[in-house]
């Protein structure tokens, strides 16, 4: 783990952050300056992850890892500083899969104090037809993440036990999304993910979960990583801060 603390306060909301990368790639090093940002638009802690990755680590390694962290902020609210309110979670693309999970594993068993839910572009439909979401068909190719890339990339994950039609790798598949955390879901207009982020944020307030699909007009799978320093797409950790500070 590492830790971002964004001022000198006594005590903070906590934000615990799962890095993308399809399951097999990413670290606490790529992702570093998501997780400064996010500390500092929304004013809260912020614990990011370096879960174990495949195909070195089978399924559910990762996920577990994401779950024990959160579970762990919460037994170590004082150690961590935590001011006992805000105990949200969130993800860009395989993380925001992870964070999606999460919160449904916390739910099952019973676990409440996560009380937000925050993906970025999320990855929630490792079932990649392209019959599926028109956005894969429509942004196949050309936006950097292209749609014939994502059986290889994902199947480091796949290939070690992850089942796509499982609602723990597949969180749109889950059947029952009422109780979950509010959530707010952000997706890009050129990304082939874009559709089932959407769908996940619409099913979720049909399930009477506070839930807002915000999507970022121009922009591409990735575009918290590497295009933040556009003003218009920085917006996305402004818009995350309003969200978490809002509830």
């Amino acid at each position: 783990m590492r830790i971002y603390t964004p001022t000198a306060a006594d005590a903070h909301g906590l934000l615990v952050y799962f890095h993308g990368g399809a399951f097999f790639s990413g670290s606490l090093d790529t992702h570093d300056a998501v997780a400064r940002s996010l500390a500092k638009e929304t004013g809260h802690k912020v614990v990011s992850v370096g879960y174990r990755l495949a195909p070195e680590a089978a399924y559910p390694a990762g996920l577990d890892d994401c779950y024990g962290v959160v579970r762990w902020a919460a037994e170590h609210g004082a150690d961590l500083g935590w001011d006992g309110r805000d105990l949200a979670i969130a993800g860009d693309s395989s993380g925001g899969a992870f964070a999606a999970a999460v919160a449904a594993m916390a739910h099952d068993d019973g676990f409440d104090r996560i009380t937000h839910q925050i993906l970025f572009y999320p990855s929630l439909d490792l079932d990649f037809d392209t019959g599926r979401y028109a956005s894969l068909r429509e942004n196949a190719e050309g936006y950097g993440l292209e749609t014939p890339g994502l059986k290889p990339f994902n199947s480091f994950y796949l290939d070690g036990g992850a089942d796509p039609a499982d609602p723990l790798v597949s969180p749109i598949k889950r059947a029952d999304l009422s109780g979950l955390p509010p959530a707010l879901v952000i997706t890009a207009e050129y990304d082939p993910l874009r559709d089932e982020g959407e769908l996940y944020g619409r099913r979720l307030r049909e399930a009477g979960v506070d839930a807002a699909v915000s999507r970022y007009a121009g922009a591409n799978h990735g575009f918290v990583v590497n295009f933040a320093w556009i003003p218009e797409y920085h917006r996305a950790f402004e818009e995350t801060g309003e969200f978490l500070n809002r509830h």
